[in-house]
């Protein structure tokens, strides 16, 4: 029964995870991404940061002890001259007292000695921790500026293809159907030739019809009734036909000019 929970609740991750992906705006993964990326190089500056302060203190701790091991040696051999020049003299009491010191010294040079190998050995592996964290800071750090460069050229990309989408829809839109009221561009390009065509068939055979030739007849019956009342005023007038034609021809003149 566990095993089928565990199984069901992968499912359902791996389903929501899909689902979640196929919604999410790439742009906005992409910032999401790019600022973990940034998260995770500050953290590892920090760790590294503590690391080369951890190699600092040490060598200041190791330099302080030298230069203690340094007094502490001086020390030691004044107090054997000393406790020497006071056997020379006779003066036991003193010469016990300077060689006292001189032991004395002698055990904290020891100690200060072992302190000074253990630092020695500490400050060499802080050294080695410290060379390792500044190369995998330099190395993050590049890492990290590939991911800006990247991150430019991905939301090139990404606008890009938010243009060709775009534009595939629109050129999409001009040859299919947007909805079952509304034609497509073909179609509407194939009616309108269709009544364009018609339209010139049907003048061509209105040109050569019967009615047409009878309405060329009568124009030209009504242009003959107005050649002869022109002729009839003219006789009356007392005009020639001669100096009619010619006024006719001027007045046609004139009248295709005015036109």
């Amino acid at each position: 029964m566990l095993k089928l929970l565990r199984k069901i609740s992968r499912y359902i991750t791996a389903a929501l995870t899909g689902r979640f992906n196929e919604l999410a705006d790439p742009k906005v993964q992409l910032e999401q991404a790019l600022t973990e990326a940034q998260d995770q190089h500050r953290r590892l500056t920090e760790q590294a940061a503590n690391v080369i302060a951890n190699q600092k203190q040490t060598e200041m701790r190791l330099n302080r002890v030298m230069e203690e091991m340094e007094k502490l040696n001086g020390s030691t051999r004044q107090a054997v001259m000393m406790a020497d020049e006071a056997t020379k003299r006779g003066d036991t009491d003193k010469a016990a007292e300077y060689s006292r010191a001189a032991e004395a010294f002698a055990n904290r040079l020891i100690a200060v000695e072992k302190d000074a190998e253990s630092l020695k050995e500490l400050s060499l592996q802080s050294a080695q921790a410290s060379d390792q964290a500044k190369a995998a800071v330099a190395q993050n750090s590049s890492v990290l500026q590939k991911k800006l460069a990247e991150r430019q050229k991905l939301l090139s990309q990404l606008d890009q293809a938010k243009m060709q989408e775009q534009m595939n829809k629109a050129m999409a839109s001009l040859s299919a159907t947007v909805g079952q009221d509304v034609p497509s561009m073909n179609e509407v390009r194939d009616k309108i030739e269709q009544r364009y065509a018609r339209a010139l068939g049907t003048t061509e055979l209105t040109g050569q019809s019967v009615e047409a030739r009878m309405l060329e007849v009568e124009q030209s019956q009504a242009n003959s009734e107005a050649q002869a009342r022109l002729s009839e005023i003219r006789s009356q007038l007392g005009l020639s036909a001669a100096e009619g034609a010619t006024g006719t021809a001027g007045g046609t003149t004139g009248g295709t000019a005015g036109a």
